[in-house]
């Protein structure tokens, strides 16, 4: 719980500083569609099922839009952050520290970084370096996950030395990056993240070609 609700504070903030119609990373969507994201999440979780399953995707595209047009105004899309900011429901599974962690901690450094680097001028934010191993350690739980579609072997590396062998295969390419922009490229926000590659060329053609991220 240290690093989700300062991370959801900041991404409020951002959203809010960007307006309702600003440019995301996430296809389609500006910043009020993923604030209707955020808040339905959380507060319509019948919903999520739409986002796993894919005969079932259409109904939650079709609320989100609804909740994000019905925040067009200024403020009703302040009100719509605001909603999201004062957290999940009382009985809200979220409102366990464990599960709020692991459902939301990279999700939100994620989507704060959706939005900063949708525009044409950003920098990366310098991380507190214990954010910054809470993020590895979400990372390296499921990045087998996010890399299941590359047909090489993958290695993630930090920087400063930990690295974990994410998918074992004959010919492996290691991505090297801070825990921040490892989290970024893992999510399929690659043109954004801020990663080198080590490997043969046509490794890691195979992996720049290849659908990563859920």
């Amino acid at each position: 719980m240290r690093y989700v609700i300062p991370s959801r504070e900041v991404l409020a903030e951002t959203l809010l500083a960007a307006g309702p119609d600003a440019a995301t990373l996430c296809e389609g969507w500006t910043t009020r569609e993923l604030a209707a994201h955020l808040y339905l999440r959380e507060h319509k979780p019948a919903l999520g099922v739409g986002m796993v399953v894919k005969q079932l995707s259409g109904m939650t595209e079709r609320v989100t839009r609804e909740t994000a047009e019905r925040a067009g105004s200024p403020a009703g899309y302040t009100a719509l952050v605001r909603r999201f900011l004062s957290g999940p429901p009382a009985l809200s599974p979220m409102r366990i520290p464990m599960v709020d962690r692991s459902a939301n901690l990279i999700e939100y450094f994620v989507h704060t970084e959706d939005v900063r680097r949708a525009t044409t001028r950003w920098a990366p934010r310098a991380l507190d370096d214990e954010y910054a191993d809470a993020l590895w350690q979400e990372l390296i739980k499921r990045a087998a996950l996010m890399y299941r579609g590359v047909d090489v072997g993958i290695i993630l590396v930090r920087p400063d030395g930990p690295r974990h062998v994410t998918k074992r295969a004959p010919v492996s390419v290691a991505i090297i990056g801070d825990p921040g922009e490892l989290v970024l490229h893992a999510h399929g926000r690659r043109d954004q993240a801020l990663v080198t590659f080590e490997g043969q060329p046509d490794a890691v053609a195979l992996l720049e070609s290849a659908d990563v991220g859920l």
